[in-house]
């Protein structure tokens, strides 16, 4: 469903996806122009590098089907995905766009590449030698990537077997190659000395590999600088408004939100317990706020007020924010429900109905670290029992 207001001097188009906005427990709100803005943002950094999008995982748990638009109507014209079935959902939406496969192709995905126009990145000589098989028996050059390792020990050649390579397919035309990259282990410390060793060690391939494009740069390479961008950059979790440094700082506009329902406001006495296990002691007489949302939503159980493993290192769990107060998890995360001490909230807040999860009170980088991960997991780990409200600005 698709609906428009005007904020300010602003048209703002809303579409419904996911649950029934009368039904969910859950609201998550996703604003395509900050993602846009973001993409633009990234873009000018990289500059004179081209800027492309990391959209896999369904476009970090945001979807493909309405962030690709948004991004190709920002400028984007080169798209990166884990899988196949991701790159033909993108395929789908950009058909003119270059769309690289990280995770490479194996035998039965190969026929969906070419058919789909994906391009793998190939990160083993075995899956060269499939690559070039699979194309030669059909008469097909189709382009490549090639991914090489710098130090992650994940996927990739080694700088030697990139560079030995190099060498035969000038001789013998074995693949149709239009980029070489790797991938940055430590972007996100900028003071890290192996930023710079893997730096070194990809600019000896990137060399060799003078014909075609190279790229090193994640969205936190991207903010090391001018060594590091090459010809294409790859942010993924900036354009999500995510942070892309150790210290949780992100110049990007915020692009999600989180709102849980509350479905129940109860009363309870001093030294009573609350939740699974009894493992929170009630310290005053408490209003708990019991909210629609738990685990079986991505709402992480890691982030509990008490009585998980991560309490014992780090003092608080998640918090909620309801009107003005900053206000404590109760208890574990459950299933479905979650609570919250609301004792000091204005009663008029709570007959609102809902709770802030995340948001502009509560960060998404600051809701992951409470419960003991990172930004990139709490987004991709979001359920679909949530509405799902997609803003965008649009002209008047």
């Amino acid at each position: 469903m698709k609906t428009a207001f005007r904020n300010g001097s602003s048209r703002v188009r809303v579409t419904e996806t996911g649950a029934d906005p009368r039904l969910a427990g859950g609201r998550l709100v996703i604003d395509l122009s900050a993602l846009a803005d973001n993409w633009r943002d990234l873009a000018q950094r990289s500059a004179p590098a081209k800027c492309a999008a990391v959209v896999k995982a369904d476009a970090y748990g945001l979807g493909i089907a309405q962030v690709v638009p948004a991004l190709l109507a920002a400028g984007c014209e080169s798209f990166f995905v884990a899988l196949p079935e991701e790159g033909v959902a993108v395929r789908r939406i950009a058909q003119g766009a270059d769309v690289y496969v990280l995770n490479g192709v194996h035998a039965l995905s190969a026929p969906t590449m070419t058919e789909a126009g994906l391009i793998p990145v190939l990160g083993s000589l075995d899956q060269i030698e499939l690559w070039a098989k699979h194309c030669r028996e059909r008469g097909l050059r189709n382009p490549c990537a090639i991914g090489v390792d710098t130090g992650m020990n994940r996927l990739g050649l080694t700088v030697d077997e990139a560079l030995s390579f190099r060498e035969r397919n000038l001789r013998d035309h074995v693949i149709s190659p239009i980029l070489v990259m790797s991938h940055l282990a430590c972007a996100d410390d900028p003071g890290h000395a192996f930023n710079a060793k893997q730096r070194e060690s990809f600019q000896r391939v990137a060399a060799a590999f003078d014909d075609i494009d190279s790229s090193l740069a994640n969205s936190a390479g991207i903010y090391l600088g001018d060594g590091f961008l090459h010809d294409l950059t790859r942010p993924g979790i900036a354009l999500y408004g995510g942070a892309a440094s150790v210290d949780g700082t992100t110049p990007m506009r915020q692009v999600v939100s989180l709102d849980a329902r509350i479905v129940q406001v109860r009363q309870a006495i001093k030294g009573e317990t609350v939740s699974y296990g009894g493992t929170q002691t009630l310290t005053r007489d408490t209003t708990i706020a019991v909210v629609s949302v738990g685990y079986a939503d991505g709402y992480p159980r890691s982030g509990s007020g008490a009585g998980v493993p991560l309490r014992n290192a780090v003092p608080g769990g998640l918090c909620g924010h309801i009107g003005g107060v900053k206000v404590p998890l109760l208890g574990r995360v459950t299933m479905d429900l979650t609570l919250f001490d609301v004792t000091d909230v204005p009663e008029e807040a709570l007959e609102e109905g809902w709770i802030e999860l995340i948001g502009p009170n509560i960060p998404l980088d600051d809701a992951a670290r409470a419960a003991g991960t990172i930004g990139y997991e709490l987004l991709t780990g979001l359920g679909n029992r949530y509405e799902r409200r997609y803003l965008q600005a649009v002209e008047s």
